[in-house]
């Protein structure tokens, strides 16, 4: 069996030869990995340690001044939000400075913003992205669309966004409507350019947090749900797989996701209330395939490679219970998790046997 029959296999609940894997990581966790494993670049590290699900990301060919990536480099990005770096001793992150659409008033505003251009990614490279990708095996790819929550208040600003909900529903719907229609086209766009070779469409926001929902269940379901929910359904009907990222605890709107055509939930931070991979597996195993949950906020950073390893099959026997699990960290791996501790979740993913 090899990647992309593992991973697809996990999204229908089937158990595949063996737990399939993903990894994230930042800059900094990344460059410790190449060096740990003598190897020159990322996608050299996945393939040393045989990752099967992989990330394909389109080149920006956009307008210069608004080319930053979004929270993974300083300047402008796409959208026109604005990020400044921010260092401590294992990381740099990049913070929200500007968001051009704070000032809005009306949905008239909103409407005549400079919103970006589909036309700013090179959809052509995408074949030698992808054969770039499968050259040692035919692995799954993912695309990730973008969400309908986070970009949003992003271009709002968080507090402001959240009194909207309340204050300026009509302007919470202009924007989320004006983001889902953006990412979900670039994303048809993508598909089209991968010519069959994509598998997994992937959309998120972080709508928790370690107590709980960010914004109560029945808001999110009467004016993001629905955003979020084209963002799933659309590509479900086209017979792809779909996959989930928010970060805290999301429990009340699990079955929303599942109603809406999901596959793959994500991080499963295990740490925030609710998300306890029993727990989960008891109320959702049935229904839904789970990506993640090995634990990056206190596990990884200061376990032994022995205990990540033991911890790793532990969890593939709770969610991976009837197959329906991709192995990986909770969230991105971090400066502060040694490169060994990495190395040990992919081989006890190997070693595992059902």
């Amino acid at each position: 069996m090899n990647s992309r029959e593992r991973v697809l296999a996990a999204a229908r609940r089937e158990r595949p030869d063996r737990p399939p894997t993903a990894l994230r990581c930042t800059a900094e966790a990344w460059e410790k990995l190449r060096r740990h494993l003598g190897v020159n670049t990322n996608d050299d590290v996945m393939d040393a340690l045989d990752v099967d699900l992989r990330i394909v990301s389109l080149p920006f060919i956009g307008p210069a001044e608004r080319s930053a990536v979004t929270l993974m480099s300083e300047g402008t990005d796409f959208w026109g939000c604005r990020t400044a770096k921010v260092t401590n001793e294992f990381n740099t992150y990049y913070e929200f400075s500007h968001h051009p659409l704070a000032s809005a008033r009306t949905v008239e505003d909103v409407l005549n913003y400079a919103w970006p251009s589909l036309d700013w990614w090179d959809y052509s490279a995408m074949p030698a992205l992808l054969d770039s990708i499968n050259r040692k095996q035919e692995r799954a790819c993912m695309f990730f669309a973008g969400g309908a929550f986070e970009t949003p208040w992003y271009l709002r600003g968080l507090e402001r966004f959240m009194m909207d909900l309340v204050e300026n529903p009509e302007i919470v719907e202009a924007i989320c409507s004006s983001v889902e229609r953006f990412y979900r086209e670039r994303a048809l766009r993508a598909i089209e350019a991968g010519k069959g070779r994509i598998d997994v469409i992937g959309s998120g926001g972080d709508i928790g947090s370690q107590r709980g929902m960010l914004l109560a269940p029945e808001l999110w379901r009467q004016l993001i749900k629905p955003h979020t929910a084209r963002l799933i359904s659309t590509f479900r009907q086209m017979g792809l797989a779909t996959f989930y990222h928010s970060c805290g605890s999301l429990v009340p709107v699990i079955p929303d996701l599942i109603e809406a055509g999901l596959n793959f939930l994500d991080p499963i931070q295990v740490t925030a209330e609710g998300m306890r991979p029993e727990a989960l597996f008891a109320a959702f195993g049935d229904r839904l395939s789970f990506h993640g949950a090995i634990d990056e906020v206190d596990l990884l950073p200061h376990a032994s490679p022995d205990e990540v390893a033991r911890e790793t099959t532990r969890i593939i026997g709770i969610l991976g219970r009837n197959g329906g699990y991709i192995v990986a960290p909770s969230h991105q791996v971090q400066g502060d998790t040694s490169p060994e501790n990495v190395a040990a979740i992919y081989e006890a993913a190997r070693r595992y046997r059902w």
